[in-house]
């Protein structure tokens, strides 16, 4: 595949697994495009074009030509300065890596993680919050997370990798979507009853299987697993943790366990303060299934993948590693 392929096929499946559906995300889209076309002259320099027709700034081609050929890629949760030397130490040792993937965002896309965050008030609202107070609850968050990121060396991993020949790319909230969707349509189809059903139904997962061997796996952080699941919410996409505030509003529109990749300990206190039951699926598998959904549609196109940098991999193609 080309690298140019091998980003509009993840942005794609990224899109058809977005919870805001995909006449939202067109909306999105055509508003960027008027958003461009008002600025003055000087300033149109700077705009980032590839909001244009990339809904996720968090997810992009950062080095490469896009007509590049791609028969080897490296794939991992972090791909950092270690990650990059590591694949050039195997590519001395004759594997023809061609290309590094990360989940997590480097360079520009780690600047721009808080903009994707709005979709996470989509998906209140899709459980009973009202869009207003979502907007302006994620409105703050959001700019509490670029103050976060703004200082950071964005460019450290991406110096390292420019400097070996290396193409780089991120899938982010493209993969998020993936495990989101995912998820959701899991739980909706076997319908637990209880909280321990919830960690339970995960454990049927071959992802969590392989944390929790490692003494990893979804665990019950808030609640019991004798407690009734009641309303059952997946957060497992849009940027990164929302604002604790949000837990209350979210208790008040009847849900009752909250399955996420990670919460702080604010958070969690919060969730008890509300009652809300949550289960920590874990972040690093939640995001290597997400990522696995997308590198099996590279595999099929011809793509050798080497996972490293905590990618749990798991193979779907011809039905296997399903639940």
């Amino acid at each position: 595949m080309k690298l140019g392929e091998i980003y509009r096929l993840a942005l794609q499946m990224g899109m058809e697994k977005d919870p805001r559906g995909k006449e939202e995300v067109r909306r999105i889209l055509e508003e960027n495009r008027k958003r461009y076309e008002r600025l003055p002259e000087k300033e149109k320099a700077y705009f980032d074009l590839e909001t244009l027709e990339n809904p996720y700034p968090d997810s992009r081609i950062l080095l490469g030509d896009s007509e590049q050929e791609v028969r080897v890629a490296v794939a991992g949760i972090d791909m950092e300065v270690g990650e990059v030397l590591l694949a050039d130490r195997l590519r001395e040792k004759g594997e023809p890596i061609d290309l590094i993937i990360s989940h997590h965002p480097e360079g520009v896309a780690l600047v721009n993680l808080n903009k994707v965050m709005p979709l996470q008030a989509d998906e209140w609202h899709r459980y009973g919050v009202p869009i207003n107070v979502g907007e302006v609850l994620i409105d703050k968050r959001m700019q509490e997370v670029y103050r976060a990121f703004l200082p950071r060396n964005h460019e450290r991993a991406l110096d390292a990798a420019r400097l070996l020949g290396f193409a780089y790319m991120t899938m982010h909230t493209v993969a998020d979507n993936q495990v989101h969707d995912y998820l959701n349509r899991y739980f909706e189809e076997r319908k637990p009853r209880t909280v321990g059903e919830v960690v339970d139904l995960l454990l049927e997962i071959p992802e969590y299987q392989a944390s929790a061997r490692n003494q990893a796996g979804p665990t019950v952080i808030v609640g019991s697993r004798e407690r009734r699941a009641g309303k059952v919410m997946v957060d497992m996409t849009g940027g990164t943790e929302g604002p604790r505030e949000v837990l209350e509003k979210l208790a008040e529109a009847g849900v009752g366990t909250i399955v996420a990749m990670h919460l702080s300990e604010k958070h969690r206190e919060e969730a008890e303060k509300h009652k809300i039951n949550v289960v920590i699926a874990g972040h690093v598998v939640s995001d290597s299934l997400g990522l696995n959904l997308i590198l099996d549609r590279l595999e099929e196109r011809g793509v050798r993948i080497i996972p490293m940098s905590g990618l749990v991999r798991v193979s779907r193609r011809g039905g296997k590693g399903s639940p």
